[in-house]
This record gives structure tokens, sequence and C-alpha cells, in this order.
């Protein structure tokens, strides 16, 4: 089978080895995977903000994959385990569980400590998780699903990251996105709390 992608910029190619754990085998262009992945992410977003996750752990690296097999486990095999290669993107692939854990152990010092404000400990927390782009694919829809779960948490209001604009698409948004994402790179976070609030 072979599907043809069209990757939007920023996003991360999907290698022949990954291509290989797509479960629907009907799926032969781009926009016929991401409307199957989208039905797939709205049933792990109904987990992830239903009753029974109410006050339970979320900073801690079960409930990370988790979530992230709940978002793609209809369309992925490998949903919710870690990546076992390099990517264009993310820190080196033996280390993702050590910078996991560091940034949960870090989450919940500044939540505990009150080192920021909420919205910014949840950006903040959303940029480290796309820094370390634990998963072969989805990690940037995880990591702002993350972040939702985590402001929610702390007991304000999701964010609406640009409207609820499709962030997977090329377009103004994704652009503006990826933009913050690499301005917060380099330490600067304005474009990105506004992105998240927009």
């Amino acid at each position: 089978m072979v599907i043809k992608l069209d990757y939007a910029p920023g996003q991360t190619p999907i290698d022949p080895d990954e291509m290989n754990g797509l479960i629907p085998k009907h799926i032969t262009t781009q926009a016929e995977l991401n409307e199957y992945e989208q039905a797939n992410i709205l049933a792990g977003q109904r987990w992830a903000f239903g009753p029974r996750q109410r006050g339970k752990e979320l900073l801690n690296e079960g409930f990370v994959r988790t979530l992230h097999s709940r978002m793609f486990d209809k369309t992925w095999r490998w949903a919710g385990t870690f990546r076992s290669t390099d990517k264009s993107i993310g820190i080196d692939w033996t280390q993702v569980s050590v910078k996991l854990r560091q940034l949960l152990d870090n989450t919940r010092y500044q939540i505990t400590d009150r080192t920021f404000e909420a919205d910014e400990i949840a950006v903040r927390f959303h940029h480290s998780l796309v820094l370390i782009h634990p998963f072969p694919n989805g990690n940037g829809r995880h990591a702002r699903m993350m972040a939702d779960v985590l402001i929610k948490s702390l007991g304000a209001e999701r964010f609406s990251w640009g409207a609820n604009a499709d962030l997977g698409s090329d377009g103004e948004t994704r652009r503006r996105y990826i933009h913050a994402l690499r301005a917060a790179d380099a330490g600067q976070f304005e474009d990105l709390f506004k992105l998240a609030r927009s």
C-alpha cells in the first residue's frame, strides 16, 4: 500500500517502518489519514476530559503515553510507544524517557512552588514536550492536548490554540504556531502565550 503524504511545514515525516504500523488499510492520501486521525484524536479527547480522569495524576509517564495511545490507537500500532529513531526535531531518541521524567518533575515543582502563572506553566510544558518529541508522530497534537489537560487541572479554561484552527494543515495559523515554537526555542515565549489564548 502506498500513501501519498503531503507534509505541512514543520511536520515530522513518517518513516517506512512507522508507516507499516498504519492500522486502517483503506487510506491512500494525506487527507484520508488526517480525517481518520482526527476521529481518533476526538476519542482521545473524550477520554482525557472525561469524568474518570478528574483528579488523577497526569504528570507521569504513564498518563503521557496513555493519552498518546488514546489519541492514535485506532490509527497506528505504535501509538503510545516512544520513538526508537532520531527525527528532524527532538532530542536523541535514547534520552526521551530521561528528559520526559525531568520535564514532569520540573513541572510538578513549578506548580507547587508557583514559579509561574498557570498559563505560563502549561505553555512552557507544551513547548518542552514538543522539543522532546517522544513519539514517532503526533507530538504537536499530543503536546497541545497535554497542555489543555494540565491547564484544566490547574483550574483554568482550555487553550484555544489559534481559535481552534487546524494546526496540522498548512495555513497562516500553523505558520504562526511554528514561528512561535521557534521563538520559544530562543527563550521568547510571548508569541506562544498569545497563540495559546487567541
